[in-house]
């Protein structure tokens, strides 16, 4: 459907009122509108009175059954927001409408995994079926076919919801209460009905708990969740969420979008504003996540006074209990706390830590009452599957799964992350190193990061100086919102940006001047456009051949034929390293489907990689070159003179391609020398199918290894800003020169706005002057033309042409000897 469709349904424009151009988007057709009306407001579950679709179709009755089979169809979560017409109109509860869907599933044999997230959280706190209640009930289905007596899914399906959290402060109604149904209630169930029936909705902590739970297994009463325009919810590691699939239904995209953009500061209202999305929505999704168990909201929402006796010694089914110390989640009822005895809701300071009170969290400190803007630190999802993958520690997986889903961690809840850090063993074997290595990196990370005093010494004197506070955010789920909002959310609850380091190049990294960001400026800058920039700027690299995607090679390009090893990035992913014997038919099958650049890596086997990390202190620029003295190497002066490197962070990657000799794992240098399979690029995430077996160190010493080293032998590989996880030994040392160069500073982060730009504009000039014109096909080459090039996914431009680097210089290649055109002199007399 058109989005200004869309626009004028939303604020119920009749067809009368309609500007022409979308008029005609529909064909002039009025009838065509109308179903464009009640399509849109079946798909947003849209109440019938005060919209459009009122006009539309008169029937209300059938409207609303018409949205409800069409929910039930596509596995959409339960109009919670339409209760009072579902249950007391139509009779159809939260629980009837799940086993309604349970047993549609069952019958067409569908699996699990089918059922989208939500959908699948809300089935597994009504009726207690998760992925393995799910698959045995589907055997039970299976085998009973095989015999006379067959049983259908609704017979192995609960009779009753199970035995559901319900807060006090939620709001208990009336459904459809027949005069049959109040026979069978007890004398407590007819008292609380009547009371309902006589003064209105009660709040469920007034009532007695166990008559609350009664009538709502029987569907006499229904709850509503009520959240006001000034309610902040805080968001604890998830627990009970079910990681199936993802639909894109209007309901569940808000509801992701309010995960990575909601904080425990921001109240429901001023959360609608950043997001420019309607009050009702952002409501309606607030309340959701409360239902689930997935947020807690804050403050004192129910008096001790108002509390009906019988609550406080209700049992707890809250999820959180089972990771966090029930000791830690009590509050006395004296100080009028809405928290329920054994731990059924918690506000925000009860579930950040999990350490013992006299190892409190910094936020017990004195921080300032006036809300402080945060350092956020930018992940992708690599690192959340490696906190998965590794079974690190028992309650780690929580953690990693709201980092995953909701896309943020947030200062309150890094107590409870940490402590489960610091259970993580530093030793492993085979692939699980490279887990644990990443999960102890992120660890010291963090606590350098977070209420870090050294960063913020030029606070102003009346504002004590305890540092920031850290938020974590995933990249992925940040570019789920559209670029004004996203840029909107970081401006109103964040002072700076900090990437990790590599980004994976599946994503696209997000594009900040303010705030400011240590990290790829704009995505061009984590592209391999970028490494072309750098070699063209040095006047060195190893040789590289981009190709764009369509061209075919007929046989590899000489200058590759001298390497053991070529290292192969298919645009949009990491790159890997793979044996030039059989590099032929794998280059032409990923040139069908993307853009790949080739560059040689290894003459004698693997090519030999160091990381030298940035800024440079004076004595790193000091001395002659040498291994353990790399940051004075011709290039890197070269290329400190065209790219900041005082105000950034981040690592540049150097290589060896002759590995005549190998590093010893204790050489203690300022650039960390890898000895893995293609250098730091298995390490940062190389494709698993590229792996192979590591070449074994030839035993030389430091003396004959600096011996051996010449400046000549090095060329940089690539350049990426940000903090390293992938080595301890690399990340601390850029931590100990973010400090010690003052990157945090006022005066620093002006630098780094203005000299981003400056790298913006040329990064992006660089890319364009290679993107006018392109030549037709020589059929009588070693190369097929490129096809036309679609944009691409992440914004950043596929090439064009095909682009030689060899020998200092960066030309188009078309496949002969000599390449016919030299470009790099264009960019030669480029300002700087």
């Amino acid at each position: 459907m058109n989005t200004d469709v869309e626009f004028h349904i939303r604020q119920n424009y009749p067809w009368n009122k309609l500007p022409a151009n979308v008029k005609q988007s529909v064909g002039n057709s009025q009838r065509e509108y109308e179903k464009h009306v009640l399509l849109y407001s079946i798909r947003n579950q849209l109440r019938f009175r005060n919209n459009l679709v009122r006009h539309v179709i008169k029937d209300e009755r059938k409207y609303y059954e018409e949205l409800l089979k069409y929910s039930r169809e596509h596995l959409m979560l339960y109009p919670y927001h339409l209760s009072d017409v579902m249950v007391k109109g139509l009779r159809v509860t939260p629980f009837s409408y799940y086993i309604g869907i349970m047993e549609d599933i069952m019958n067409s044999e569908k699996s699990y995994d089918s059922l989208p997230n939500f959908t699948a959280a809300d089935c597994l706190r009504l009726l207690g079926i998760g992925r393995n209640q799910y698959i045995d009930l589907m055997n039970q289905c299976r085998s009973s076919k095989k015999f006379f007596r067959r049983k259908s899914a609704r017979d192995l399906l609960p009779a009753k919801p199970v035995e559901i959290s319900v807060e006090p402060w939620w709001v208990a109604q009336t459904g459809f209460i027949t005069e049959d149904d109040i026979r069978i209630c007890s004398p407590a169930e007819k008292k609380a009905i009547d009371k309902m029936i006589d003064s209105g909705p009660q709040l469920a902590g007034s009532m007695e708990y166990n008559v609350v739970l009664s009538l709502y297994n029987r569907g006499f009463i229904y709850l509503d969740v009520p959240i006001s325009d000034d309610s902040c919810i805080s968001v604890p590691p998830l627990e009970g969420f079910v990681m199936n699939r993802v639909q894109g239904d209007y309901f569940e995209t808000l509801l992701y979008k309010i995960f990575v953009s909601i904080d425990e500061q921001t109240n429901v209202s001023e959360l609608a504003n950043v997001l420019e999305i309607d009050l009702g929505l952002v409501k309606n999704a607030v309340s959701m996540y409360c239902r689930l168990g997935f947020a807690i909201k804050k403050g004192q929402v129910f008096s001790s006074d108002q509390l009906h006796p019988t609550w406080k010694s209700a049992p707890s089914v809250n999820r959180l209990k089972s990771t966090m110390d029930p000791q830690k989640m009590l509050l006395s009822w004296e100080q009028g706390s809405p928290v329920m005895e054994g731990g059924s809701s918690a506000t925000d300071t009860d579930t950040t830590s999990l350490e013992d009170q006299d190892t409190a969290s910094v936020s017990s400190l004195s921080i300032p009452a006036a809300p402080t803007k945060r350092i956020a630190f930018l992940f992708d999802s690599t690192l959340t599957a490696f906190l998965m993958m590794g079974n690190l520690s028992p309650n780690l997986k929580s953690h990693a799964v709201t980092m995953f889903e909701v896309g943020k961690l947030s200062d309150e809840t890094l107590d409870s992350f940490l402590a489960e850090l610091e259970k993580v063993e530093s030793t492993a074997e085979g692939e699980a190193q490279r887990y644990f290595d990443h999960a102890l990196t992120l660890k010291n990370t963090i606590l350098f990061l977070r209420y870090n005093k050294e960063l913020t010494q030029d606070q102003a004197p009346d504002i004590p100086n305890i540092g920031f506070p850290l938020d974590m955010l995933r990249c992925e789920s940040l570019l789920g919102l559209d670029q004004a909002t996203c840029s909107r959310v970081l401006n109103k609850n964040y002072k700076l940006l900090v990437s990790m380091a590599p980004l994976s190049n599946e994503i696209r990294p997000i594009s900040s001047c303010t705030p400011q960001h240590i990290g790829p400026a704009i995505p061009e800058v984590s592209s391999i456009w970028f490494k072309l920039y750098l070699y063209q700027v040095t006047g060195q690299g190893p040789p590289s051949l981009l190709l764009s995607k369509g061209s075919r090679l007929r046989k590899l390009p000489d200058i590759f034929q001298v390497y053991d090893r070529l290292l192969i990035t298919s645009w949009g992913h990491d790159p890997g390293v793979v044996p030039t014997s059989n590099v032929l038919t794998m280059l032409n099958d990923a040139l069908t489907h993307s853009a790949v650049l080739i560059q040689g890596h290894g003459m004698h086997g693997h090519g030999e990689t160091v990381h030298i990390p940035f800024p440079f202190d004076e004595e790193d620029l000091k001395g002659e070159f040498s291994y353990s003295s790399m940051c004075v190497h011709k290039a890197l002066r070269t290329l400190n003179e065209h790219v900041d490197l005082k105000h950034q962070c981040g690592y540049i990657t150097m290589l060896n391609p002759n590995n005549r000799h190998r590093r010893r794992a204790s050489d203690a240098t300022d650039c960390r020398g890898d000895t893995h399979l293609g250098g730091g690029f298995d390490t940062n995430g190389s494709t698993e199918s590229f792996e192979l077996v590591t070449e074994e160190n030839n035993g030389e010493g430091k003396g004959k290894t600096d011996a051996l080293s010449s400046e000549d032998e090095w060329v940089p590989l690539e350049l990426c800003f940000g903090m390293p996880l992938f080595s301890s030994e690399l990340n601390r040392k850029v931590c100990r020169k973010i400090a010690s160069h003052k990157l945090c500073s006022k005066d620093s982060l002006q630098e780094l706005l203005h000299s981003s730009r400056k790298l913006s504009l040329k990064v992006l000039s660089f890319v364009q002057s290679f993107q006018d014109g392109g030549q037709p096909a020589d059929l009588e080459s070693g190369v097929s033309g490129p096809l036309s090039q679609p944009p691409a996914e992440s914004g950043v431009p596929l090439p064009a042409l095909n682009l030689l680097f060899k020998d200092g210089q960066l030309r188009e290649w078309s496949g002969r000897a000599p390449p016919p055109l030299d470009i790099s002199a264009l960019q030669k007399d480029q300002p700087t």
